[in-house]
């Protein structure tokens, strides 16, 4: 028998009390100081339900329910809906200071029928008796031009007939005057960036004439669930906003959004991902940010009101009363999510997707694809990445994501690893005050 490697055990933050979680077993417990303390001394004997909970195990066993998990994993991974990227350009009117697609080079071709019609064809060939959806993404996609408008249109016409659902990544400045098209196709959500309250936006998210966009945006979300059609608002953060969060907060419920069945809302962190950023200072680290929303959770809880944080699996055990299956695997790409552009090309994710040297092939206007580059992103989980195998978080984290795992070791089969432990120090704070 043993402490199981599988194991997460720490302090619950500004608390006595300790936790301790096992997404293998599928337990998660509060335990008291005196219980902690016995752990933490290895007197496992003397708590006899670390071996009811699968605490204290059988190493043998517990490395057959490993490959058990882990084979029921990629079983149902098979199984799993396919998120498809569409780029319809690289292009975009706005100017963020932040935006990690401002070095790629624009090819001086448009996106036509042609390779629209290509790509549904290469879908229905290579994902057939798949679950696909597909998320139309820049550069900008709806932009305010007649052409722009036509191609959006017969995509969307294109997937209607397909039976596809399909997700739009937009900067919503030009949202509403897309509401006629968007009301009759099957859009499953639209997801548009606010990055605060007017003048905190406009500060980060202008035209290229530096001229503002929050009331167009505002007004597109409006229009959007007027008719009917699901909202995900994102909001950008780094130490230049975040302290905006209660105001932005307290905006969106006044406009009566988080109300709305329809509206739902993300925050992401700014972060460099091909490049550095001109205000690399601002940026916050992953537990940084997570650490300064905790702090404006406790002092604004009505923050909770437009989002409430993950916190690794916090809220999941919260909300549901149970773990969640383990993750084996947090990296999408060329599983679950592959990404198409309007040149023709072929990348593994959203993440990679128009990065020179990231091509895995093409479907226009020749077919061919990179099997063994396709290879290597298949083969990416915490079983073949040598960080992962001897980590306790390996089963929350899944190795994180392997595009920036890429950009920063050389390879894809490297860890970009998460703070799990310090999330679920706060998270078990958070949502258990009790």
């Amino acid at each position: 028998m043993y402490f199981s490697r599988y194991n997460i055990f720490s302090k619950v933050r500004d608390s006595d009390n300790y936790f301790i979680l096992n997404l293998l077993s599928g337990n998660a417990d509060i335990l008291s100081p005196e219980e902690a303390s016995l752990i933490s001394s290895k007197q496992y004997d003397k708590l006899p339900k670390l071996v009811e909970l699968g605490y204290y195990v059988d190493e043998q066993l517990e490395k057959k329910l490993f490959m058990n998990k882990y084979l029921d994993f990629i079983d149902e991974r098979d199984k799993d809906e396919v998120q498809l990227f569409f780029v319809t350009n690289y292009s975009c009117n706005f100017a963020c200071f932040y935006c990690y697609q401002d070095e790629y080079e624009a090819a001086v071709t448009s996106l036509t029928t042609d390779v629209i019609d290509s790509c549904f064809e290469y879908v229905r060939n290579n994902f057939a008796g798949k679950r696909c959806y597909f998320t139309i993404f820049g550069g900008e996609p709806l932009l305010p031009s007649e052409s722009q408008m036509s191609v959006i249109q017969y995509f969307l016409e294109k997937a209607k007939v397909a039976g596809i659902e399909t997700c739009i990544v937009t900067n919503g400045y030009s949202l509403s005057n897309y509401i006629p098209i968007l009301k009759d196709m099957m859009i499953r959500e639209i997801q548009v960036t606010l990055d605060g309250t007017e003048a905190i936006h406009n500060e980060r998210r202008y035209l290229k004439s530096k001229k503002g966009t929050f009331n167009e945006i505002v007004s597109g979300i409006d229009s959007c669930l007027a008719a009917k059609i699901p909202v995900n608002l994102r909001m950008v953060i780094d130490k230049l906003n975040v302290d905006n969060l209660p105001e932005f907060s307290e905006f969106a419920i006044q406009k009566a959004w988080t109300k709305n069945p329809l509206f739902k809302t993300q925050l992401g962190r700014n972060y460099e991902l091909h490049h550095c950023q001109s205000l690399k200072d601002k940026l916050f680290s992953r537990i940084e940010m997570y650490t300064h929303i905790y702090h404006l959770l406790l002092q604004y809880p009505h923050i909770a009101e437009f989002y409430k944080p993950a916190f690794s699996v916090s809220k999941f055990v919260f909300e549901h009363g149970d773990l969640p299956d383990p993750l084996f695997d947090s990296c999408p790409a060329c599983k679950t999510e592959w990404a198409f552009d309007y040149t023709g090309k072929i990348y593994p994710c959203t993440a990679t997707v128009g990065k020179k040297g990231e091509e895995l092939g093409s479907f226009y206007p020749t077919v061919s694809l990179n099997q063994a580059k396709v290879d290597d992103w298949i083969s990416r989980d915490v079983t073949s990445i040598s960080e992962c195998k001897s980590c306790e978080l390996q089963l929350a984290c899944g190795g994180g994501c392997g595009s920036v795992a890429k950009n920063n070791k050389g390879s894809v089969c490297n860890s970009d690893c998460r703070p799990v432990k310090e999330l679920l120090e706060m998270g078990f704070a958070y949502y258990f005050k009790e």
